[in-house]
């Protein structure tokens, strides 16, 4: 159906090129299926960098099953040249050749930080298993070490070494700081 939509406009209007090239446009066009009547600014730009016989002589060398590839390409060349006229295509790889050497150096940089934080965090680990004779090799699973209320598992590292208590047994002077067995550690 819609190629017989795209007939009948077709019967009544020349395609892009033709309408732009002011010519009669012939039912084997070689440019009509590529260059739609709806599509002129894309012929336009392509004309202006290539010129029409160019692109009609690149269509009849290319196959028939890769024309529509071709004129792509042409037409993103032509745009490409249009907005950059020294480098056009080169330009934007060039650009996107900085930008992926740039994250590359970006990944090298974020990798060997990674590896800084492991090797400090083992050493934490390390420090933490010989200060309480612990067994670096154990599951971490609920591990709570007696005085400090230091709990070491999986997901957390935290360490309180005291409470606070809201209790002053009546008096501002004496502050007790006590721990989580209640037994006081500081008083002033």
């Amino acid at each position: 159906m819609a190629l017989l939509m795209q007939a009948r406009r077709r019967s009544n209007q020349p395609c892009a090129a033709c309408r732009l090239l002011r010519r009669r446009c012939s039912s084997g066009c070689l440019l009509a299926p590529y260059f739609p009547i709806d599509d002129t600014d894309s012929f336009a730009q392509v004309h202006k960098v290539f010129g029409a016989s160019n692109v009609i002589k690149m269509l009849q060398a290319v196959d028939e099953s890769r024309r529509e590839d071709a004129v792509k390409s042409m037409v993103y060349e032509a745009k490409a040249r249009l907005s950059d006229p020294v480098y056009g295509c080169a330009g934007i790889i060039f650009c996107l050749q900085k930008h992926l050497k740039d994250l590359e150096i970006q990944l090298q940089s974020t990798k060997a930080q990674f590896l800084e934080l492991q090797a400090q965090r083992d050493q934490l680990l390390k420090v933490l298993a010989e200060a309480n004779h612990f067994d670096p090799f154990a599951q971490f699973n609920n591990l709570i070490f007696d005085r400090y209320n230091l709990v070491l598992d999986d997901a957390t590292l935290g360490c309180n070494p005291y409470e606070y208590s809201s209790d002053f047994s009546g008096s501002l002077d004496i502050q007790g700081l006590y721990d989580q067995h209640g037994q006081t550690s500081y008083s002033t």
